[in-house]
């Protein structure tokens, strides 16, 4: 089909405004999926895609429309996911694309990440065609909603298209705009092979399966070609479109979405956002805007049970093999035994792999509390990014600690401002400015560090703004900070498992918390036991789990005192031996409810 009757588009919203609803209808109108194979969510395969309505992976598709004026289109859709954790996936999928529906909720109106995903897209230098979805919704306020649309998104309400995915209102109307409004792909300026890396997938049967992009030349199977990031070289075994299933074609030409595969053995081999060029005739350079992707979170991930440690190794491993963004590195601890220290992208791409580990693998898992990635100036001049805080190098040798900072949008009621204002200063953030969005809601811009927002702060604006509240944010580098490594010593000896990294100012506070919660969960011994949190070699905060007391004197009545006197002497003899030897085993309960608290 000829370049200018191809249009490659995606669909951005904030979560829930619909987009996978609206990809469905899109795909019944075209005639692409039958009506036997129909079901809701038909772009989401992953169960917890299902359960959770959100989507976790960008999924390409090929549709035919025989437009009004007689011409058949060819479409390719992109579906991106809509959560903050995903945001470098959603900008790789519209690198591949020449326009993006916008897709707003009638009801809900411009949020977060609908502003975030629109400077995305204007970034990216994309037609955008608004779409105001859920009209039939009773509370829909669709004058209201073109007004934000202009006032906020400096986008032309005569533009938007009224629509209702779920009652299939306005479909016809959306196509028309899709090929009306999104500018065809480029006409190639050579015959060189350039085709943009966007996602991959790992299949059990035939290796890693690319979805890629072609700029110029054509792809086809038997054709040698390079990887231009690391240079690594491949044959293609078949190339095809996503019809949403696989159809294998015989070349994949300028403009054209589809999937390669060739001898790839994971997806760590093949990075989103690569070039990929011929082997004889290489490009001179790769398409712009690769960069590396890092993770932002990490925790460690231990089996409950030790004898599990080989069947966690392996599942850990079936995840990587689908998921480049998720690391992994063997450690040990001396409280949860043999685990795997994790990176992930953000809490949601955490909470979604600790569930596949639990569900899809069955294990019985306990994460170690999130922590982000510091970067450490040494007085020697070295700088160290620490991941976790067992690592973290002796106060003495430590010039500088610098924590990840991030710039958050956030989205709230009139009412709510004060509290949600009293939040960012609790989380230690700093306000840059306010904007009126209409009469009723905000948009709050405020810088925050990662670490601070990390467990239960997304929570905390939902009940504060009753569920109305959204929030959105990008990574803005590091700054220096006074942050101190807070240690729990139980009976003198530190538990690394509890060691956490904390602002100097909230160490007390959390070295208090701890301890208490420690206390209730240790069992008492014969001897005291003191629970001690400590920065340094100094102790900030104590608890004692009282000892259990033998009555030794039980057997004496009456007569001489200095006989009762002796047994006491006696058994405190033997409790202070106890003490000095005695090692305190913690029950693996124990890590698990205090684990949890935090």
């Amino acid at each position: 089909m000829a370049i200018e009757l191809t249009r490659n588009f995606s669909i951005i919203a904030h979560i829930d405004h619909g987009k996978t609803t609206l990809s469905d209808r899109l795909l019944e109108r075209t005639g692409t999926i039958h009506e036997r194979d129909k079901q809701d969510q038909l772009l989401d395969s992953m169960d917890l895609e299902r359960e959770r309505g959100i989507t976790i992976k960008a999924h390409p598709v090929t549709m035919h429309y025989s437009s009004e004026s007689g011409e058949t289109y060819r479409l390719n859709l992109l579906d991106t996911p809509g959560h903050v954790d995903f945001a470098y996936e959603v900008s790789r999928s519209l690198a591949a694309c020449e326009g993006a529906l916008l897709v707003v909720d009638a009801a809900q109106g411009v949020e977060a990440q609908t502003v975030a995903n629109v400077h995305l897209a204007h970034k990216q230098g994309l037609a955008i065609v608004p779409i105001i979805n859920k009209i039939d919704l009773p509370n829909a306020d669709v004058p209201a909603v073109r007004r934000q649309l202009e006032e906020i998104l400096a986008i032309p309400s005569e533009e938007a298209i009224d629509a209702s995915a779920k009652m299939g209102i306005g479909i016809e109307e959306i196509l028309e705009a899709i090929v009306k409004r999104v500018p065809p792909p480029q006409k190639p300026a050579d015959k060189t092979l350039r085709a943009l890396v966007f996602d991959s997938v790992f299949d059990v049967y035939r290796g890693v399966v690319g979805y890629v992009r072609v700029v110029s030349g054509t792809m086809e199977a038997n054709h040698a070609v390079t990887l231009m990031s690391n240079n690594a070289r491949y044959e293609i075994k078949e190339v095809g479109v996503f019809t949403p299933k696989m159809l294998v074609q015989p070349q994949l030409n300028p403009g054209d979405v589809g999937y390669f595969i060739a001898n790839i053995k994971t997806t760590a081999d093949i990075k989103i956002g690569d070039t990929i060029t011929d082997q004889r005739h290489p490009a001179g350079e790769p398409l712009p805007g690769f960069q590396e992707i890092h993770p932002m979170v990490f925790s460690g991930i231990y089996p409950i049970n030790t004898g599990d440690f080989e069947h966690l190794k392996a599942a850990i491993a079936k995840l990587r093999l689908n998921d480049a963004a998720f690391i992994y590195t063997p450690e040990s601890s001396v409280a949860l035994g043999f685990g795997f220290r994790c990176g992930f992208l953000g809490l949601l791409h955490m909470e979604i792999i600790q569930e596949r580990l639990r569900r899809e693998y069955n294990m019985d898992i306990i994460a170690t509390s999130p922590s982000v990635v510091y970067e450490v100036l040494t007085t020697r001049g070295e700088r160290l990014l620490i991941d976790n805080p067992a690592h973290l190098p002796n106060p003495s040798v430590i010039s500088e600690i610098r924590e990840p900072i991030v710039k958050a949008y956030i989205l709230c009621p009139n009412e709510n401002i004060g509290d949600i204002l009293q939040l960012i200063l609790e989380k230690r953030g700093q306000m840059d400015h306010t904007e009126s969005l209409d009469t009723r809601r905000v948009m709050l811009h405020c810088e925050l560090p990662l670490n601070e927002i990390l467990v239960d702060f997304n929570d905390k604006i939902k009940s504060i703004s009753r569920g109305y509240g959204s929030m959105d944010y990008e990574h803005a580098g590091y700054r220096p900070s006074k942050l101190v490594k807070l240690d729990l010593l139980v009976n003198g000896e530190p538990v690394d498992a509890f060691s956490t990294i904390v602002h100097k100012d909230r160490a007390e506070a959390r070295g208090r918390q701890l301890a208490a919660k420690l206390k209730e969960v240790i069992p008492r011994q014969l001897y005291q036991v003191a629970i001690q949190a400590a920065i340094g070699g100094k102790i900030i905060a104590r608890e004692s789990v009282s000892a259990l007391r033998k009555n030794v004197t039980a057997k004496c009545y009456g007569g001489d005192i200095t006989r009762k006197r002796k047994l006491l002497e006696k058994q405190k003899e033997g409790k202070k031996r106890m003490k000095s030897i005695g090692k305190i085993n913690i029950p693996q309960e124990a890590f698990i409810e205090v684990l949890k608290a935090q």
